[in-house]
């Protein structure tokens, strides 16, 4: 039986992959930390099976050893490390925009926390990291598809941070001999996307605005492009690395992604016909630090640990939108009285790995 540590565990990806591992057999342990600043319990709380909007509180809760705790509080992550096996690093302050407009609460959590994590790892004999890296490190150059040998040109401060994140992944492998991957997102969207925030997914805010009958605005002209993913296809790259024989993947970065390209424009009209909407888009100025372009070539991916996209762009938007159907159909106050409930539950103590 392996023991397994996901940080970020209350977060997007993070509670995504939480559910993968527990759902597998075996008997694995899953210990889970998150600061629960972008994070949110509710992930952790509920049974979110696309469309089903279904809610038992402690669900996941009750079978994982959660801990609140912060990147850059190292005798915690030490703590957090002990008898773990692999670490899947999820844990981060994320956003281009929040780094643009914030960029020392960024750069704290995720340049000195993801340090921290690793030499945590190191101290306490975690034999794997598997590093959530960003596809936002190529920036803007010329060439498509994206090949990991390309030089990052990295724009903004969030995509600094994340680079020098997996640079620190590398050393690591180099000098200590720690078996470390880097994983290069690119545009994760699916469930538990929060929507209805300054950083959040195109995807998520665009379906949210179109659910609440407000007509959702692009930034910029519609035309750049993205490689969108959806979170199944992240959870399972994350699981393959974990798993792959050390002499393939360790100290290596790898694109995550499904090898398609679709502008925002083009997104938006899919959204808009899933969803039986008829205006079209608004707007507004570029976001400062955005790249304008993104199309990823996955094939070192499925050569080193047999990654290979299972869910498709449309099929994914379609699961997307039939959760936040579900969830928007569950009043505001009932969604306030639910996360109160947890909160309350967890502070007096009732999960595990609560002090």
């Amino acid at each position: 039986m392996a023991v397994y540590l996901v940080t970020g565990a209350a977060g997007f990806i993070g509670s995504h992959l939480v559910d993968a591992l527990l759902e597998r057999a075996g008997g694995d342990t899953v210990r889970g930390l998150d600061n629960l600043c972008t994070g949110r319990l509710s992930n952790l709380s509920r049974l979110a099976s696309p469309g089903a909007g279904s809610v038992r509180a402690g669900s996941v809760l009750d079978r994982i050893d959660f801990r609140e705790a912060d990147l850059r509080d190292f005798d915690a992550l030490l703590s957090a490390c002990e008898g773990v096996d692999c670490v899947f690093h999820e844990g981060a302050l994320p956003s281009v925009p929040r780094s643009v407009k914030e960029p020392v609460p960024s750069h704290t959590s995720n340049i000195d926390g993801t340090f921290n994590l690793l030499e945590a790892a190191r101290q306490m004999g975690v034999k794997r990291v598997v590093y959530a890296a960003s596809s936002s490190a190529y920036g803007n150059q010329p060439g498509f598809p994206r090949v990991e040998t390309m030089a990052p040109q990295p724009l903004s401060p969030y995509a600094v941070q994340k680079l020098a994140g997996q640079y620190y992944m590398q050393a690591y492998a180099n000098v200590y001999g720690m078996e470390t991957v880097s994983l290069r997102y690119f545009n994760i969207f699916g469930p538990r996307q929060v929507p209805d925030s300054p950083y959040s997914g195109v995807m998520a805010k665009f379906i949210l605005q179109i659910l609440k009958g407000e007509r959702p605005t692009i930034q910029g002209d519609g035309e750049q492009g993205r490689d969108f993913t959806y979170i199944d296809n992240a959870v399972q790259a994350n699981l393959l690395a974990a798993a792959a024989p050390a002499e393939k993947v360790s100290g290596r970065v790898f694109n995550v992604a499904c090898g398609e390209r679709y502008t925002l424009n083009q997104t938006y009209a899919v959204i808009a016909r899933l969803l039986g909407y008829a205006e079209g888009p608004l707007y507004g100025p570029p976001r400062p630090g955005d790249v304008r372009d993104s199309l990823a070539d996955i094939s070192a991916a499925r050569e080193a640990f047999g990654y290979a996209p299972a869910v498709g762009f449309e099929e994914g938007l379609q699961r997307t939108i039939d959760w936040y159907k579900a969830e928007f159909r569950r009043s505001a106050a009932a969604d306030e009285d639910h996360l109160n409930m947890i909160e309350k539950e967890w502070r007096e103590g009732k999960y595990r790995g609560c002090s």
